[in-house]
């Protein structure tokens, strides 16, 4: 195979997969994300708080979110209910070549629109730095993306995935709103990288972020992995 076949190939998969994560409702959810931040910018502006780049993290996390929520809960349950679970199961290693493919793409996207999201906060409210407001976003999308990917691989059911991501959040807002020695804790998978607090040291704090993000990353890389053995598992979805 040349060159130019190959690069065919991979243009064919990227836009096959591409259809299959904008397709359905994933429109509504980028709209509810953007129409969320609108509303918080709006809230924020309107209140005349205290702006700066901890407040601009603050507003994107939940469209952060909530752009990763429906390609990725509902992902198996799609391609359960078209029908293609059976062909997708006959390609060799179809858990790197399939998913892994799709992940990368939505991930991708995301990151993209969160850039862009990130330039209208620059321009509407405070001149943040976007790609590295949208790079450190992308670690708690990471751990919640793969997370619901690994429960996604286990219940076979987007409305149960759902369920279970949206307890698991509540109970970890819980634990964080009531415990103030992790509100400021690198175990805290909602932990605001630019709101430094007044009585930490910088050079402590920017040690509890590396830490932070560290943990985000492992803990991704263990959810993805236990979802694509679970997708080893033939018998359980065919």
């Amino acid at each position: 195979m040349n060159i130019k076949k190959y690069i065919s190939i991979i243009i064919r998969i990227i836009r096959y997969n591409l259809k299959i994560i904008f397709a359905g409702k994933f429109f509504w959810f980028i709209l509810a994300a953007f129409v969320f931040f609108a509303f918080f910018m709006f809230q924020t502006a309107w209140n005349r708080e205290e702006i700066n780049e901890g407040t601009i993290y603050s507003l994107l996390i939940f469209p952060c979110l909530l752009l990763i929520f429906y390609p990725v809960v509902f992902g198996i349950q799609n391609d359960e209910d078209n029908r293609i679970l059976e062909i997708i199961f006959g390609i060799s290693n179809y858990r790197y070549k399939v998913w892994g493919v799709r992940l990368l793409m939505t991930y991708t996207s995301n990151y993209l629109i969160l850039v862009l999201f990130s330039y209208i906060a620059r321009i509407m409210l405070y001149p943040v730095n976007i790609f590295e407001m949208a790079g450190q976003l992308i670690f708690p999308m990471l751990f919640f993306g793969n997370l619901a990917f690994m429960f996604s691989t286990i219940t076979r059911s987007g409305n149960g995935t759902a369920v279970i991501m949206i307890l698991i959040g509540l109970v970890f807002l819980i634990f964080v709103g009531a415990a103030d020695a992790l509100r400021n804790s690198y175990w805290n998978v909602f932990l605001n990288p630019f709101s430094v607090p007044r009585d930490v040291h910088p050079v402590i704090w920017q040690n509890t972020i590396f830490k932070s993000r560290i943990f985000l990353f492992v803990g991704s890389l263990v959810w993805l992995m236990t979802g694509f053995l679970n997708l080893q598992k033939r018998e359980k979805f065919v």
